[in-house]
């Protein structure tokens, strides 16, 4: 019986190592899973993100479609975030230099998400005007939605 169990144990260990070898999981930070594929996955929220931003400004009808036209680790249900999804991002006790004017700090919850600038478009919408995150101070703004800002386009799906 002893015999048994242990074999069982070792066959479960082989299969877990089995799953991440697969996913092609490359680093962990906190609540964050980051893979090959370009996604990062955040294991409180249960969303996956792309690892990194669109990388310079844009409008909201170009973010809103980079991020439904994305199709990073082969999959197609992204969407640009709600403003509370990448409020789920922001952490003040954490900072890193903004790519896009290194003078100034961003706030983000982990290092395995590549934002370049301050501001993220956000889905929602009020007439002409459209959300955004600040990653510099955790605030949530309004905008025109022709830009005009540094907004970025930041991909997001539901589940892993």
């Amino acid at each position: 019986m002893k015999t048994l169990s242990r074999a069982l144990s070792i066959i479960a260990i082989v299969a877990m190592m089995a799953v991440v070898a697969f996913a092609g999981e490359t680093a962990r930070d906190e609540r964050f899973i980051a893979y090959a594929d370009g996604t990062v996955f955040d294991t409180r929220t249960n969303l996956m993100w792309a690892a990194k931003d669109n990388g310079s400004s844009i409008n909201w009808a170009n973010a809103k479609n980079y991020c439904d036209n994305y199709r990073g680790g082969g999959y197609s249900d992204w969407r640009m975030p709600t403003q509370d999804e990448l409020a789920g991002l922001y952490d003040a006790g954490k900072s890193r230099p903004m790519a896009c004017y290194t003078s100034y700090q961003i706030h983000v919850a982990t290092k395995l998400i590549d934002i370049t600038c301050i501001l993220s478009w956000a889905s929602e919408t009020r007439g002409s005007e459209a959300a955004l995150f600040d990653f510099g101070n955790g605030r949530r703004l309004w905008h025109h939605q022709d830009g005009g800002l540094n907004g970025r386009a930041l991909p997001v799906r539901s589940g892993k």
